[in-house]
């Protein structure tokens, strides 16, 4: 079933890819004059990345992969969708910026490069990945055979504690539940989103997409993860909780708090909305 479930959201992010990069105008333009996607907490986590390898985790259409290569890294960028690995392809070379990218499912790439471990001085994800993992302890030995002696992972992503809440902020599920999710497809969340994703300037592009593929999801909460780095050997140096979301507006009444800091409605309490981990491969 899992091959199965992976199949539903390639298809599923090829057509909601389209849709996404539909609102974002002339991105190599962007890059050519100086433009990056990264926000700062991810930055800090990596930390300086000059001359380092860097793999970059379902790199989506490489526009941040682009951002890690400006600054300095020799990047490689996988992600499960055609669409996604074409555009980011032809986004490299049009705005000058070298990166590799490579499309693949994410843990077949980990079983294909196990023959080749210790590549990466970081590894990098971020931001709405973990959900599209079938097995969070696959995805986290792969993250440690892929890191040199001594390299770090970065993760920044959305707080699974969110993920209990429905759109108008009712608690409705369970954080507890680990069943599969079936969903009606990969939405058009930066239709959503707005200026919130799209840094230098939103387009209409694609109106009232509704995507024809569904899509599986699956639900990982925080020690999950922790727990799955931990026992593939890495050693866990900073896990922090952040009371935004970057760039996501994901439910009612979000707004942005200043550098597209999306935060809840005002009468609302502070929420942990994502989170950051940066763990090592000991020497």
């Amino acid at each position: 079933m899992t091959n199965e479930f992976h199949e539903k959201n390639r298809l599923s992010w090829n057509a909601a890819t389209a849709a996404h990069n539909s609102h974002k105008g002339d991105q190599a333009a962007f890059f050519r004059n100086g433009g990056s996607t990264l926000f700062p907490e991810e930055v800090e986590l990596l930390g300086g990345i000059d001359g380092l390898d860097l793999l970059h985790l379902q790199c989506n259409s490489g526009q941040d992969t682009l951002s890690l290569a400006r600054l300095g890294a020799n990047v490689t960028g996988v992600d499960i969708s055609e669409e996604a690995i074409r555009f980011a392809r032809d986004l490299s070379a049009q705005a000058h910026i070298p990166a590799t990218f490579h499309r693949a499912d994410l843990l077949t790439y980990f079983t294909e490069q196990a023959r080749t471990p210790g590549r990466y001085d970081r590894v990098f994800a971020s931001y709405g990945t973990l959900c599209w993992l079938s097995d969070i302890d696959a995805w986290a030995q792969g993250v440690a055979h892929s890191l040199k002696p001594g390299g770090r992972f970065v993760l920044v992503e959305f707080h699974p504690f969110l993920m209990i809440f429905d759109e108008q902020w009712e608690m409705r599920y369970d954080y507890f539940d680990h069943s599969p999710i079936a969903s009606d497809g990969v939405s058009d969340y930066v239709a959503l989103s707005r200026e919130g994703l799209v840094p230098d300037g939103y387009e209409a592009g694609f109106e009232a997409f509704v995507n024809p593929h569904p899509s599986v999801e699956f639900f990982w909460g925080i020690g999950d993860v922790v727990s799955a780095l931990a026992k593939s050997g890495l050693l866990i140096e900073q896990l922090r909780e952040y009371p935004y979301a970057n760039g996501w507006k994901g439910f009612d009444g979000m707004h942005d708090s200043g550098g597209r800091r999306m935060v809840p409605p005002q009468d609302t309490v502070r929420l942990p909305l994502m989170y950051g981990i940066a763990a090592r491969r000991p020497e």
